[in-house]
């Protein structure tokens, strides 16, 4: 990290830089985000990103952000060059190690991760690591472009499956390799998750979009409305004439509730319900093209982001009554406070320790209410949080319009189902390499939630760039 930092800078009054306030990040009030999707964050000025990233103390090697960065950015430094307002130089040192800045900076959860690491917590507010990150990457688009350099192309050609985060990490790396890369997703449009799943209040698509035509520039094809799979299947793609192949499919599939009355007009699934609110119509399957009709009080069932995501969409559609169910405890929650925290403020309720059972139609056959059980917290679960446990007799009904089920994702299983001798576990998830990405095919490499179960965008950007490199070695041999 020093090596690039003049001598004299590293005798920095760190206990000055410590006592510095932080800016913390500015959004939009409450009162006038909830009326559209528009992005709730105020971007930084130049000023204020210099100021910001003034108070970092520049620790030493290893830094605790970057170590609890997944690419390992190299944030010590980039805080000091923007601090001397060398935003481009910046912008250029985080994409050395991430694929894609300007979306990472604006969705990874940084008080999990790099954010939350910072030296910073001890005394005061940790440096916004996350939103100076996001503004070099936008700093850099508005005023010098972004171009992905390619290789000198080696006439190899590898088959990217799904478009997500994974999918483009891998597709970055193997263009600059200089090999060349068609990309097929099932949709519609690319993106995947960061299209599909996350509302444009938390990332506008302009960004994903933006990211996307540098793929295209830089000579990456996208195929989209193309499930591989059904129809087309994965030992086709090599008899297209494909060298290596990249599954990075995801976890887009949600999860069942598996209650009575799941499937009454008026249930939603989170996926299609978030989709539909805010997405053009045209970047929709032809079953989705209509925007989710919903009454004036509205549950959501289920703990994380995704569960955040769905109240705050509810509330920007007209819900006058919007509710979250959730079995634990808010202490058990998996989701970030921080979205939370931006659903209560804009009109969200929280009742906790209830597990919806059953849900009842009215007489013209829509949703009305929904049978609730009270729950309590028992022993720990596998995963170390205490199970929830009925009380008996407590039954109660809540009425409700409309329900969305933000229940957690499950794989597609089809890419197993149909690629003879791919090894498969828990539903689908594809066993690989934990450093390479290999699968039990040869030539086949996988990445991303597809092999991990639903985790974050940058660690499925990672998989998809340490594939890259192998699939690289693996083309070297053919």
């Amino acid at each position: 990290m020093s090596q690039g930092i003049p001598r004299e800078f590293l005798a920095i009054d760190r206990k000055a830089r410590a006592r510095a306030p932080s800016l913390d990040v500015s959004t939009r009030s409450a009162e006038e985000r909830i009326h559209d999707f528009n992005d709730v964050v105020i971007p930084l000025t130049p000023e204020e990103a210099m100021l910001e990233a003034a108070r970092c103390v520049q620790c030493p090697d290893p830094a605790p952000c970057m170590e609890a960065c997944p690419v390992h950015n190299d944030i010590p430094t980039a805080m000091w060059l923007i601090e001397q307002g060398e935003f481009l130089e910046a912008a250029k040192l985080y994409r050395e190690t991430s694929s894609m800045p300007e979306i990472c900076g604006r969705v990874c959860p940084q008080e999990q991760l790099c954010q939350g690491s910072c030296s910073h917590l001890k005394s005061r507010a940790s440096v916004m690591t996350g939103p100076l990150e996001a503004f070099v990457a936008d700093y850099e688009r508005k005023n010098a472009g972004v171009e992905i350099p390619q290789g000198t192309p080696t006439g190899k050609q590898v088959a990217i499956v799904g478009a997500g985060p994974a999918g483009m990490g891998c597709a970055e790396q193997l263009v600059k390799m200089g090999h060349s890369v068609t990309i097929f997703d099932a949709k519609p449009a690319p993106g995947g998750l960061l299209t599909y799943g996350i509302p444009n209040f938390k990332i506008p698509k302009e960004i994903v979009f933006n990211r996307i035509g540098d793929l295209e520039r830089a000579g990456v094809k996208f195929v989209p409305n193309t499930y591989i799979g059904k129809g087309k299947k994965i030992v086709d793609l090599f008899a297209d004439g494909f060298q290596a192949i990249f599954v990075g499919v995801g976890t887009l599939v949600d999860a069942p509730m598996e209650a009575p009355g799941e499937d009454l007009p008026g249930v939603f699934k989170a996926t299609d319900f978030l989709a539909r609110a805010s997405l053009p119509l045209e970047l929709l399957p032809p079953e989705l093209q209509a925007r989710p009709e919903i009454g004036k009080r509205v549950v959501v069932i289920g703990g994380g982001d995704t569960a955040s995501d769905c109240l705050r969409t509810a509330l920007r559609l007209g819900a006058d009554e919007v509710t979250c169910l959730y079995r634990r405890t808010l202490k058990e929650m998996p989701g970030g406070c921080h979205d939370r925290t931006m659903a209560l403020e804009e009109g969200a309720h929280y009742q906790f320790l209830t597990q919806p059972i059953r849900f009842i139609a009215g007489e013209n056959g829509h949703l009305e209410k929904l049978e609730c059980i009270r729950m309590q917290l028992g022993e720990p679960d596998a995963k170390g949080r205490r199970r929830p446990v009925p009380i008996e007799g407590s039954n109660f009904f809540f009425e409700a319009d409309t329900a969305v089920l933000a229940l957690g994702y499950w794989p597609d299983p089809i890419i197993g189902e149909t690629t003879p001798g791919l090894q498969t576990k828990n539903y689908g998830l594809i066993v690989t390499d934990p450093e390479t990405g290999a699968t039990s095919l040869p030539g086949i490499y996988a990445g991303g939630d597809g092999v991990t179960g639903p985790s974050l965008v940058v660690t499925a950007m990672v998989a998809g760039r340490q594939s890259a490199k192998a699939i690289d070695e693996y083309l070297k041999t053919k």
